[in-house]
């Protein structure tokens, strides 16, 4: 019969603290959401506190204006009304302002401008509940989400759905409250003032072939000559594919970049962006407080006290260790990438996580985390810093030369830009690298061409 009995052993294990936890997730915020992670932890902390904050500019410090008389006080203060105070007035003012910002910043949505067009028509109730259940159910592009059956199951319904489709298809813009593409485009020949006679035949029958440039397939289907078929192409391009694509409320981001790099005296200079970091510092009055141990203090305000310190000291130490390993990546990788600061993009060299992380001495995962939605503003422009990491391409020659991929797809860039003439194919490309030394299959070059967002010969010669 088998006994159990106690077992000592020893095990290595990382378990993952909070105080871990937060310094892994600090590493890969972008400045911006570390500004915002910087004033939650201060709304969280008391410990903690602002010494000093380069972002902002106080309204105090601003130089006041002498005015005479009472235009730009509260013509309020000496009011008889009891119920009125100062703060009450600068509160309301706030409001208002703050409201009216907000009106103003947003736009109107594609369904709320068809929507004040319906709620403007003279038709009955059903037609107006209809008609919003239609509006409600178009996407960005003005194209219906769910099939119609689905909402409007009714038979009745449905004889009146086609109706309310034929108003609302009129509405600015023409074309929304259609199934896809084709529809859309259909229906703003139709309400065209002066349509091309076959611009409604091109769309119905060859729009795949129009979308891929097959003109000579189109030709002979519809039996037009090529300056025919111009006309019809030409006016079918004043037409919008995607009618609901003006009214996106989609918002521009902008990207602020983390690092700076700037050439002074031949040497180039790391500038690191901590102008929206505040600087941190612990609250003087909790240090106070952590030095008084003599004296008789209620044990749960000590925990308190000393907890919150512990709390702010490591979150202070985590900033300025995310802060030190961002310059020393940035440092490593201006010094592997010397020639694409230099000369430009396309002198880009193949560099992986681990030659960088070999060279500032830490972990691959440390590297890919600082590196993770940070962005370094450079002569050439701003890249991401994943821009600069990029596998190898082979080298023809006895040098055995290799390139970067990305410098790669600058040189095909390059190459298109400068000699293109209407007929410089794949296969062309291929032989004009391999006498810059660049062997590359014609699938890669097409490859390449496409992340590029260039279209081929055939289209360019077309276009």
């Amino acid at each position: 019969m088998q006994s159990q009995r106690p077992v000592l052993r020893q095990v290595q294990k990382l378990k993952m603290t909070p105080q871990l936890y937060q310094a892994v997730r600090l590493m890969a915020l972008p400045l911006q959401d570390l500004k915002a992670t910087i004033e939650e932890e201060l709304e969280k902390n008391p410990a903690l506190q602002v010494e000093e904050d380069r972002s902002t500019v106080s309204l105090d410090s601003l130089p006041t204006r002498e005015t005479g008389g009472d235009s730009d006080g509260d013509w309020f203060e000496n009011t008889s009304d009891a119920g009125y105070s100062r703060a009450d007035g600068e509160a309301a003012s706030d409001a208002r302002r703050q409201f009216i910002e907000g009106a103003l910043s947003q736009p109107e949505s594609l369904q709320e401008h068809l929507l004040s067009q319906l709620a403007l028509q003279p038709v009955g109730d059903d037609w107006i509940r209809i008609g919003e259940r239609v509006i409600r159910n178009l996407d960005e592009n003005g194209f219906h989400k769910e099939p119609l059956e689905i909402l409007v199951p009714d038979a009745l319904d449905k004889e009146l759905l086609l109706r309310v489709l034929h108003l609302l298809q009129g509405f600015d813009p023409v074309g929304t409250c259609v199934k896809d593409v084709r529809e859309s485009l259909l229906v703003q020949i139709r309400r065209s003032a002066a349509p091309h006679p076959r611009a409604a035949e091109l769309v119905e029958n060859w729009l795949e072939a129009l979308e891929k440039q097959r003109l000579r397939e189109i030709e002979k289907g519809m039996r037009v000559s090529e300056p025919v078929l111009k006309e019809i192409v030409a006016f079918i391009r004043t037409l919008d594919p995607l009618p609901g694509r003006n009214f996106s409320r989609d918002v521009v981001r902008f990207v602020l970049p983390d690092v700076q790099v700037i050439l002074q005296d031949g040497e180039f200079v790391i500038i690191l962006n901590d102008e929206m970091i505040p600087v941190l510092g612990l609250n003087p009055l909790f240090e106070d407080m952590a030095k008084r141990k003599g004296e008789a203090r209620d044990p749960k305000t000590r925990a308190f006290v000393t907890q919150n310190l512990q709390d702010a000291r490591w979150f202070i130490r985590t900033i300025g260790q995310r802060n030190e390993t961002l310059l020393k990546v940035s440092r490593a990788i201006v010094e592997f990438q010397r020639e694409f600061f230099l000369k430009g993009p396309k002198y880009l060299r193949p560099l992986t996580l681990k030659d960088v992380a070999g060279e500032i001495g830490v972990h691959e995962a440390t590297v890919s985390r600082i590196t993770s939605s940070k962005y370094i503003q450079t002569e050439w422009g701003i890249f991401s810093l994943k821009h600069f990491f990029s596998n190898s391409v082979a080298g023809t020659g006895t040098s055995g030369t290799r390139f970067s991929k990305e410098g790669v797809k600058e040189i095909i860039r390059e190459i298109i830009g400068q000699k293109d003439t209407g007929s410089l194919s794949d296969q062309k490309i291929v032989e004009i690298l391999a006498a810059k030394g660049v062997s590359l299959a014609r699938r890669t070059v097409a490859k390449y061409r496409g992340e590029l967002a260039i279209e081929s010969s055939y289209q360019r010669r077309r276009t």
